[in-house]
Formats: C-alpha cells, structure tokens, sequence
C-alpha cells in the first residue's frame, strides 16, 4: 500500500512518513501538486495550505483513490470545496499519527466494500440479463407477495425495484436455519426479499407473517399462498435453464436450441439433443425458434 505525502513543509512530511513506514506503508514525498500530478499511490495525503498551490486537479485526476486533506484550520477552500471535488476526509494539524491511521484504515474498508459490491452487482446484471420484464417498477408497491413459477424472474424484478427506488436489499432464503435472526438483525428501513417460504411448515409461516409486518418486503413464491398481504402472480414460457430446477423435456429442449442454434450445426444440435434431425425441426416448429437469416 502507498502513501502519497503532498507536503510542502520537509520536516512534516519526512516525520509523518518515518511513522507511517513504521506502520508497513510505503510512501513517497513531494512538495507540489504539480510534481504530485505524475505519482502513482493508493493513498494521497494532501496539504491544501500550500502557498501558490491549487490542488483541484489533483483531487479530479485521484477522486477514485483516497484522499486525506491536511489541514490548518477548516473553511471552504480548504475543506468543502476539496470534499466536493472527490476528496475522502480530512485531518487538523498537528495530529497523531494513531488517528490518521484510523481514518486511513476507515476508507480502505470502505473501498473494499464498494469493489465487492460493484463485482457482485455487475455478476447479478449477468445472470438475469437474458430476462425480460413485463412490469413497470411503480406499479409495484411493499409489502408483497409474489406467485411465479419461475424465481429468477422474481430476482429480476426485486433487484430493479431496488436500484430504481434506491433501496437497500436484504436477501433471505426461508430454508436458511437461521432466517429469523437474519430479520431481526436487518436495518428497518431496508427492502427484505424473502424466498423458499414453501420450505416453511405452517407454524413458521405464521410466525412469520406475524412477526414482518413492521417491514418493507417482497415475498417471493412458486405454489399459492393464502395470507394477508396483497399478492400478484408474474409467470413466464421462456424460462432460462437453471441448476436447481428440473425442466420438462420440452422445456429444455427449448432452452437448449434457442442457447445453441447459432453455435452448432442442426446435425450436431440435435445429435447432442439425442434426437433425429426431423424431431428437431418439429421442435423448432412448435415453439417458433427457426434461425433468423
């Protein structure tokens, strides 16, 4: 991990990264934003009481990386505006080494986080982008249940009414031992999204619609509910093969030349599908799947 040090004052900085080497960073000095312009660190720990200097472009150019204002005293050129401008935080001099530490500590969590977040959001966009949705998200309003025959749809849906109405998602399968600790714990002004509740036996469900009504939520279910709660029914034909799920024949049959018609010949396709090509042709005739020109 490096530690950029824009520092104009010598003796500062050199102290402030002797400690900081203590601590297993590494770190490199330099006296302007200029010069700070050309540095490649995880970290810039940036002055904005230097003379002369003007430290909006460095902040532009490294608003993805963390940056920590140093600073004399607090007014807008030296805080507001560089927080503004993509700066994480800031520090008043003189301070101790131990709680620039801590808020260094602080944001690289934060960072983490937020990767792990982006990584997980754009694998979920993967998954269900084959899926099509037939529903605006402001028709949709919590608490909820939802009856499909096919859950991914479901996820689909869940996860554009989260991001369209800025909501935090908390995702609960029912068959998880653990499910009523998992609600209690969960923030109340979170969006729950609850699956698997045909696992539950009769006394569970009870308790548990008893016990989320103080809730915003979306149940999630593939069989018929009888409960208080408005309920909708959102199914589809085009069902995406899945690992957990066992299809009919036709079903995957479907699945498999829609997948494949493009990346194999009929002859191949349907020696895989253990089917003469004739049948093959059948199928593509039954569900409308010939290969567009």
């Amino acid at each position: 991990m490096k530690i950029i040090i824009v520092e104009n004052e010598l003796h500062l900085a050199q102290s402030i990264a002797s400690k900081l080497n203590e601590q297993n960073f590494e770190t490199e000095i330099y006296s302007s934003t200029k010069e700070a312009m050309q540095a490649n660190g995880d970290i810039y720990l940036l002055s904005t009481n230097m003379p002369g200097q003007n430290s909006d472009q460095l902040i532009k150019k490294y608003k993805d990386k963390i940056i920590i204002l140093m600073v004399n005293y607090i007014n807008n050129d030296t805080v507001s505006i560089p927080l503004k401008l993509g700066a994480k935080d800031y520090i008043v001099k003189p301070f101790m080494i131990e709680e620039l530490i801590r808020k260094i500590a602080h944001y690289q969590e934060f960072q983490k986080l937020k990767k792990k977040t982006e990584c997980y959001q754009t694998y979920i966009d993967n998954l269900l982008k084959e899926i099509t949705l037939d529903i605006s998200m402001d028709s949709i309003s919590t608490p909820l249940v939802i009856e499909t025959n096919y859950q991914r749809l479901i996820d689909k849906v869940v996860f554009e009414y989260a991001k369209t109405k800025n909501k935090l998602l908390t995702f609960i399968p029912l068959s998880q031992n653990n499910w009523k600790e998992k609600i209690a714990k969960s923030y109340r002004n979170s969006l729950l999204y609850l699956t698997e509740i045909e696992s539950l036996k009769k006394t569970d469900r009870e308790y548990l619609f008893s016990n989320i009504k103080q809730y915003e939520f979306i149940i999630c279910t593939t069989c018929e509910l009888e409960c208080e709660f408005t309920t909708i029914s959102l199914n589809t034909d085009s069902k995406l093969y899945d690992q957990n799920e066992i299809l009919t024949i036709d079903d995957y049959v479907k699945y498999i030349v829609k997948a494949f018609q493009y990346k194999f010949p009929d002859t191949e396709l349907s020696k895989k599908l253990g089917i003469s090509r004739k049948s093959l042709w059948e199928k593509r005739r039954k569900f409308d799947l010939f290969k567009k020109k």
